[in-house]
């Protein structure tokens, strides 16, 4: 079924990718939560995907242009890695610090790849609130550029509590994408708080 269902999502994206984002359930711990690429492919996949007793709902904003045109933004997907104890303690972490976020880990998989292959845009960082009970709106944009230019830019609008995460936005590559160096900036952010890491994966 699953097979199926990214099959769909694929063709009518083509069809319907000058279209708005839709938002879509979100399903905990590494499972598929949705599309990004028109709101066509966002309506359908939330439809097909829907989870019963999700807690929040979140969509991918924000297409692929230039060297990037006619590929897609896939399913995201998060784990929650650690809790919010165990991450206060990692960082020593006092209430008087108030919002705090970390990148952890950022990583591109694989580094390189060819020409209509899939690289996996994924991130590991922290999230600390003043309460225990905090609910922090955080937003996880990652920028795709080529030769300097902006190509890409999903974007993911989600409430955390206090821990620790990894989340994954699989990146499809038109089969006639340029070759060469491509650079993501992560970044992390709250109201107050932020951060950032850079990558690089390889087209050729």
């Amino acid at each position: 079924m699953k097979v199926k269902i990214i099959s769909i999502v694929t063709i009518l994206s083509f069809i319907f990718g000058i279209l708005g984002c839709a938002t879509v359930p979100e399903e905990h711990k590494g499972a598929a939560t949705g599309a990004a690429v028109g709101g066509a492919t966002g309506a359908i996949a939330g439809g097909l995907l829907a989870h019963r007793g999700a807690k929040t709902e979140t969509a991918i904003l924000g297409g692929l242009a230039g060297a990037l045109v006619g590929g897609l933004i896939g399913h995201y997907a998060y784990d929650a890695k650690k809790s919010r104890e165990e991450t206060a303690q990692k960082y020593n972490y006092q209430s008087s610090m108030g919002t705090m976020i970390r990148i952890e880990d950022v990583s591109l998989t694989p580094s390189t790849v060819k020409p209509g292959g899939k690289v996996d845009l994924q991130v590991t960082y922290a999230v600390l609130g003043a309460s225990t009970n905090s609910e922090i709106n955080i937003t996880e944009v990652r920028e795709i550029k080529q030769a300097s230019e902006l190509v890409g830019k999903p974007e993911v609008n989600i409430i955390r509590g206090g821990g620790t995460y990894s989340s994954t936005v699989p990146l499809f590559l038109p089969a006639n994408a340029k070759t060469g160096t491509y650079s993501v900036i992560t970044t992390v952010q709250s109201q107050t708080a932020k951060d950032s890491r850079e990558m690089f994966f390889t087209v050729k």
